[in-house]
């Protein structure tokens, strides 16, 4: 009778110990990385065409700007979350996948959310 109540102990111990663990999701922001990357591209090719490194510089940071614009305006953005870890730090983590609700408990898997 003792070694099924051990048993029942340690599990409830260790769900318990991963819900304290646990990641939350604090809001929900628009993610324009793709946007940002092809405009940052396009715009790197065209300065450097026309401005040589200087304007290359200059044309990629524009680039990035108004293809994270393009992005956002064509309602293309993909999701990104903003999530608070245990020690209260909080980052911005990627979701192009899945979808999460603000106040879910997560784990940070690399550079992903995963659903506890």
């Amino acid at each position: 009778m003792e070694k099924p109540m051990r048993e029942v102990i340690a599990l409830c111990s260790m769900l318990l110990c991963a819900s304290a663990l646990a990641d939350e999701v604090i809001s929900e922001v628009p993610d324009n990385t793709v946007g940002t990357g092809f405009g940052a591209g396009a715009g790197v090719l065209l300065g450097g065409a026309l401005g040589g490194p200087v304007g290359a510089l200059v044309g990629a940071g524009i680039g990035a700007f108004g293809g994270a614009e393009a992005q956002e305006a064509s309602g293309s953005s993909g999701h990104a979350y903003v999530v608070r870890d245990t020690q209260g730090r909080e980052r911005t983590v990627r979701s192009p996948n899945a979808q999460f609700q603000v106040g879910q408990q997560v784990t940070v898997s690399g550079n992903r959310l995963k659903p506890l």
